[in-house]
């Protein structure tokens, strides 16, 4: 079975060599890898065509202006010729070298995705968890109150995007939120695997300030709308004190 990897960046030079390097060492090695830059006026594409001899064949890179990190990951998913898909963001790695190895191990015929947990840390302490995010009580309800399993722990059939649609570009931030949301009310059997697939370094869009925050929420409510998922604003506003009260209670 072949795993899709695909890493997209922008001005990534100081992390993506980390989160390639986490590729590399990974005990799984049916992988392909694609790398989508968005032209990168730092050093990202030159770290990129450094690394791509490691790979020995089992690389692809991209670089080209896009239309936002979802355009991005659509042009990923279109180079992808694997059986199953993921996104490795690059500012993340795989938190150890199994990650791969374990996905294909329960990807059951019965399996249409499989998601898991991660955890963030600070970019100045990769070694001091912060937070962490567990798939583990997720449930296809909690769609409603903007919950969704974590994004960089989803393996995905490849034919499913075929079948059910691609990343919808109209969003800035929660195209994950949408896509998942549809992939599931339109039939996907995903499971949970409890293992704590990345680590995540905090700062991302979703998450940058407040105004972040009100934007996101306002993009889940459209793509509950656009589901046909019941919700409003109180119910989605209501996932930020949920979570904060949850991340007392929920450990690896």
């Amino acid at each position: 079975m072949k795993v899709s990897i695909i890493t997209v960046a922008y001005n990534s030079a100081q992390t993506i060599a980390q989160a390639m390097d986490s590729v590399l060492q990974q005990t799984y090695k049916d992988i392909e890898y694609i790398v989508v830059d968005g032209l990168s006026t730092d050093d990202t594409l030159s770290i990129v065509k450094q690394y791509e001899p490691k790979f020995q064949g089992r690389m692809r890179w991209l670089s080209e202006k896009d239309d936002g990190i979802y355009d991005a990951m659509n042009k990923g998913v279109h180079m992808t010729t694997g059986d199953i898909v993921g996104i490795l963001n690059s500012d993340d790695f795989f938190t150890s070298d199994t990650i791969v190895e374990e996905v294909v191990k329960h990807f059951t015929p019965d399996t249409d995705a499989i998601y898991g947990d991660i955890h963030f840390v600070k970019p100045g302490n990769l070694q001091k968890c912060i937070r962490y995010y567990s798939g583990r009580i997720f449930r296809p309800w909690q769609l409603r109150l903007g919950f969704f399993p974590p994004h960089p722990s989803l393996y995905i059939r490849r034919e499913l995007f075929d079948e059910n649609g691609y990343y919808d570009p109209s969003y800035r931030i929660s195209g994950d939120y949408e896509l998942i949301m549809r992939q599931l009310q339109r039939g996907a059997r995903m499971r949970y695997l409890h293992q704590d697939f990345v680590t995540m370094r905090i700062g991302g869009t979703s998450t940058a300030n407040w105004q972040s925050r009100l934007e996101a929420a306002k993009e889940n409510l459209r793509a509950c709308k656009q589901n046909g998922v019941m919700s409003n604003r109180i119910l989605i506003c209501m996932k930020y004190p949920i979570k904060a009260f949850s991340s007392l209670f929920i450990r690896r």
